[in-house]
């Protein structure tokens, strides 16, 4: 599912217009977005949390020369899913 498909099937459940329910689903997201980049959790209960993740420094290889390089240190989002989500799946 795209997000165009999830806006009107919000749309159609929440018995709104497709517009208004795409800004919605809009807001939604820039808010998780926006927290997350401030290194803040989210917590759908239910659904899932996502968090932000440090990688630290290593080295790797380059595949084309095999020469040794450093890979800096950075930032990730993870995702964990939630139990009422685990147990959808898994039915």
């Amino acid at each position: 599912m795209r997000k165009p498909e999830l806006a009107a099937a919000i749309a159609e459940r929440a018995d709104l217009s497709k517009d208004k329910a795409s800004q919605v689903l809009n807001v939604i997201l820039d808010e998780i977005t926006g927290t997350v980049a401030k290194g803040q959790d989210v917590s759908l209960i239910g659904f899932g949390s996502f968090t932000v993740r440090e990688r630290a420094a290593r080295t790797g290889k380059n595949p084309q020369t095999g020469e040794s390089l450093t890979i800096p240190a950075s930032k990730t989002v993870a995702f964990k899913a939630g139990k009422a989500l685990k147990d959808a799946v898994s039915k």
